[in-house]
């Protein structure tokens, strides 16, 4: 009976200390949080120091992005609309609010681009990129009337995201053909995600 007695003390003891450990952890790590306005802003991009986090309206709850005390360049992109930038100096404990503000961008599609390019991959909140530019979600081109209008000939094509090894594949395009990508990403460690960032 006293061993059992004991063994329920240091359990507790144990669930304790995790506890106390884990608040102390969240007062030395600030928090980042997106405030978002439309399907727009809530879908784009987000990257920290170079690495893509995921999208905006995602990094909450047990996604919530944390980070450590200190300067750090905060990214946001969509395509068809500027980039979104930030640096600021995060303190311990700190949440930090960004007001998500996107601009259009002057640069349309071009109406050279009649290759249509579908792709289906898991998970499907996986970043799309295409010639090292990001482009936008797997979601947002798999489906009915959903899919990616390209220019005829190669692209590199890349699907990335935290926590899975990347899928990069090359595409060849005729004028007015239409492909489809299928993959399932690979479990593997944050930095295998690789940190490809757009050149504007």
């Amino acid at each position: 009976m006293l061993g059992r007695f004991t063994s329920l003390l240091t359990i507790a003891a144990f669930l304790l200390g995790a506890a106390s450990f884990s608040f102390a952890e969240n007062q030395v790590l600030a928090e980042v949080r997106f405030e978002t306005h439309n399907r727009a802003e809530k879908t784009a991009g987000v990257w920290v120091d170079g690495q893509y986090m995921g999208y905006a309206k995602e990094l909450k709850g047990n996604k919530k992005l944390l980070l450590m005390p200190g300067k750090h360049e905060i990214v946001v992109r969509q395509p068809w609309y500027k980039d979104y930038e930030d640096q600021p100096v995060l303190e311990p404990g700190q949440v930090y609010t960004i007001n998500l503000s996107l601009e259009k961008d002057a640069l349309t599609p071009t109406k050279q681009a009649t290759g249509e390019l579908k792709i289906s991959a898991t998970p499907d909140r996986a970043a799309v990129f295409v010639d090292n530019q990001f482009t936008g979600h797997v979601s947002e081109f798999d489906g009915v009337g959903k899919a990616m209008l390209l220019t005829p000939g190669r692209h590199q094509v890349r699907i990335a995201l935290p926590g899975y090894l990347p899928f990069e594949t090359v595409v060849d395009l005729r004028p007015h053909q239409k492909l489809k990508i299928e993959t399932a990403l690979v479990k593997g460690s944050v930095t295998d995600s690789g940190s490809l960032v757009s050149q504007n």
